[in-house]
């Protein structure tokens, strides 16, 4: 099938799936179909993608590519959350961000941007960043989710949305499930680049490194302090977002100021 008819069934299947979802929780209905429409959303991006990969000899790295296969790796990963935990709520927030993404890598036709090296070293440090910045996506979403219910629930009468929601407690778990796994990938993803990254100076990975390194400290600050104090509630919330402002600006930050901005590799 043609890439551009994939990008273009991905795109709109992705913003059905999330009217469907609105739609679902204002009526009360339990039907699983925007999940399906979801997947078919998510197979029909990965198709593209590899069709993109196969046409370009290799990954794009460019900055809209590189958003455009995060949010495929978000959705990804909620979807496989969803078949064991109540998340699928996130996908109001994550499939419309996922369909953006790909219709911005489908208009703008960007300079081709390979990795400079394709040694299995390097690709594993790619990948689990890759992965952990997905996965902190989706605690930082959890985690904007959470605060609004517990704004709502100390504040008004929770609208239907809200009540639709699991219970604060569990959705604390389920933030820290998520943010757990980040850590995990982000510290393979740090310890790799440190041994594989040649030079950090030439390859202006030094900022970086350095927001990378201080989101890796504040989450893992959190994971200890809900280990050791219970921290939970709002403390939770402010870390987690803090922490993943950190690791948006090392990870698009950078690419956006020198791509876009000085357009340098």
């Amino acid at each position: 099938m043609n890439a551009t008819v994939l990008a273009v069934l991905s795109i709109c299947a992705y913003l059905g799936s999330t009217l469907l979802i609105v739609q679902k929780f204002h009526r009360g209905d339990i039907s699983r179909t925007p999940l399906y429409l979801a997947w078919g959303a998510a197979f029909a991006h990965l198709a593209y993608t590899l069709i993109a990969f196969r046409n370009e000899h290799g990954f794009n790295f460019s900055f809209i590519s590189t958003a455009s296969m995060v949010s495929l790796i978000v959705t990804l990963l909620l979807l496989i959350a969803t078949l064991s935990k109540p998340v699928e709520k996130l996908g109001i927030a994550i499939f419309p961000l996922a369909a953006i993404m790909l219709g911005l890598n489908l208009g703008f036709q960007e300079q081709l941007r390979p990795l400079q090296t394709h040694s299995w070293q390097m690709g594993i440090h790619v990948l689990t960043s890759i992965i952990a910045f997905s996965l902190l996506n989706i605690a930082a979403l959890q985690a904007i989710l959470l605060a609004i219910q517990d704004q709502q629930l100390k504040s008004h009468p929770p609208k239907r949305f809200i009540l639709s929601l699991p219970p604060l407690q569990t959705m604390e778990s389920l933030l820290f499930q998520m943010l757990g796994a980040g850590v995990s990938f982000l510290t393979i993803s740090l310890i790799s680049g440190f041994i594989f990254i040649e030079d950090l100076f030439a390859q202006h990975l030094v900022h970086k490194t350095v927001l990378s390194i201080l989101a890796w400290f504040i989450f893992s600050g959190l994971l200890i302090g809900r280990s050791r104090h219970g921290w939970r509630g709002q403390t939770a919330i402010k870390w987690t977002l803090l922490g993943f402002v950190s690791l948006l600006l090392a990870y698009f930050g950078s690419k956006l100021v020198l791509e876009l901005i000085l357009n340098r590799t």
